[in-house]
């Protein structure tokens, strides 16, 4: 069978916690699968299908959305021209997740516990630009290490940004139960395309996670800024056991997506998106986070995961090749 996502590369280490195992995908370099001591860290996926809700997926050059796929860029040379992109979140009129979300990834490097994929991103409509990409995904002992880098192919600047779109779990503990903290002290304001239209303190407000709050109680689809460098976010299960997204000084920028119909979850259930970001949604017209690379400049940035079972928890096992099917 050849699997929607392409090739499966299955990543093993073992950790203290027990054995740790990712399995990464051709397609949109995405996490289909992550776990340490037999407890899932994100939702997995059956090989069979495609990512769901763009689950593990990378957001590259941009991502989130471009309001109305509209934006202006002004040159080097002080040309300015406003671009169009393709709009694939018709529902909102939005440019949605990047240019990479239907990608195949090339294997450059391959290990035990970690992988190294590439994918150019190639001028095109509403982006005239020539990206070279990769992404290094690589297990450590109490987690897994994730870096981008990007180089400028051509000759003129070019504008980059880069996220990723993980739903987080922590084993068979209901998602509803875990307490989310959330490192951001500024929240973004959006109208009906979910476009920030504002930017103010979360004090005093909703949407104040500095204080963990249990995710049944969120609805959300909500971004932050000013968040990190190191901890940017963190979920707690009742039994103590923790998940920690974390990232260097270019991830400031997070969304937090409560999402109650997630195709491989029972009616009822939630999954949650922690989606770390270097630039915030509409950073193609804001500017916020965005980085200018120059021609043949290269940018790297790095997000990760830290796993802490349970106090007195026993490891698990898994072997390597039990991918699911």
């Amino acid at each position: 069978m050849r699997a929607p996502t392409g090739e499966q590369y299955e990543l093993v280490r073992t950790t203290q916690a027990g054995t740790a195992r990712a399995v990464i995908t051709q397609l949109a370099a995405g996490i289909r699968e992550f776990q340490i001591g037999g407890v899932d860290l994100v939702e997995p996926f059956p090989v069979t299908s495609s990512p769901q809700s763009a689950a593990g997926i990378v957001l590259s050059p941009w991502p989130n959305r471009v309001r109305g796929g509209k934006w202006r860029w002004t040159d080097a040379n002080g040309f300015e021209q406003e671009l169009q992109l393709a709009l694939t979140e018709p529902a909102l009129g939005n440019a949605s997740h990047g240019l990479l979300r239907f990608t195949a990834y090339e294997l450059v490097d391959k290990g035990a516990d970690f992988v190294e994929l590439a994918a150019t991103i190639y001028p095109q409509s509403g982006y005239p630009f020539l990206v070279d990409t990769k992404v290094r995904y690589e297990l450590s002992d109490d987690g897994l290490s994730v870096q981008h880098c990007f180089a400028n192919a051509g000759e003129t600047d070019a504008p980059v940004a880069v996220g990723a779109h993980p739903y987080f779990r922590i084993g068979d503990v209901d998602t509803k139960e875990l307490l989310l903290t959330v490192h951001a002290t500024t929240h973004f304001e959006l109208d009906e395309q979910l476009i920030p239209v504002g930017r103010t303190p979360v004090d005093g407000t909703e949407f104040d996670l500095r204080t963990p709050r249990r995710v049944g109680d969120l609805d959300f689809n909500e971004g932050y800024a000013d968040a990190g460098p190191g901890e940017l976010a963190r979920l707690t299960a009742p039994d103590g056991a923790t998940l920690t997204l974390r990232g260097d000084d270019a991830f400031r920028f997070l969304q937090v997506y409560t999402h109650r119909s997630f195709a491989t979850l029972p009616q009822g259930s939630v999954a949650i998106a922690i989606e770390p970001m270097t630039a915030p949604t509409d950073a193609f017209n804001s500017g916020l986070g965005v980085k200018r690379l120059a021609p043949h400049e290269t940018w790297t940035v790095n997000w990760g995961v830290t796993y802490a079972p349970a106090p007195g928890a026993a490891p698990d096992t898994v072997a390597a090749g039990d991918a699911r099917a």
